[in-house]
């Protein structure tokens, strides 16, 4: 009994330092954001997504002051679709993004020529993880 005593305190103790992996993804704050438009998009992100926009990707860039966050959708079968940020946010762990596809209205009559969509959102520079919801 006395040496599962030790034992037992030792596991006790390592339990209750661990952290569940719940609480490293709650959010802590709101992360404020900007959507760059197509033609203000540094060189290198076009560069980039040029050469994945085919296939769905995620990928992110850095300058040094700012935090690129891109995701895209790959080849849709015609155009007229969107990109929404459904959140932003940041957690013990890094930073989560959420973005959400929009398909043409019913009421549009989109392009028929293959579109590829994808954002770049652009956030100041926190040196943390990406994750992508």
């Amino acid at each position: 009994m006395r040496k599962l005593l030790p034992v037992a305190a030792f596991i006790v103790f390592l339990l209750a330092g661990c952290k569940s992996d719940d609480t490293l993804g709650a959010k802590i704050k709101d992360i404020d954001f900007t959507i760059v438009s197509p033609n203000e998009i540094q060189q290198e992100i076009k560069e980039l997504v040029e050469e994945r926009q085919s296939k769905p990707f995620k990928l992110t860039y850095s300058d040094g002051d700012y935090l690129y966050i891109v995701v895209g959708y790959g080849e849709q079968a015609t155009g007229g679709y969107s990109i929404t940020v459904g959140d932003l946010y940041l957690a013990e762990n890094g930073i989560y993004v959420e973005t959400n596809l929009v398909g043409p209205s019913k009421d549009d009559v989109p392009a028929e020529a293959p579109s590829y969509p994808y954002i770049v959102i652009k956030t100041t520079n926190m040196d943390k993880v990406v994750i992508f919801n």
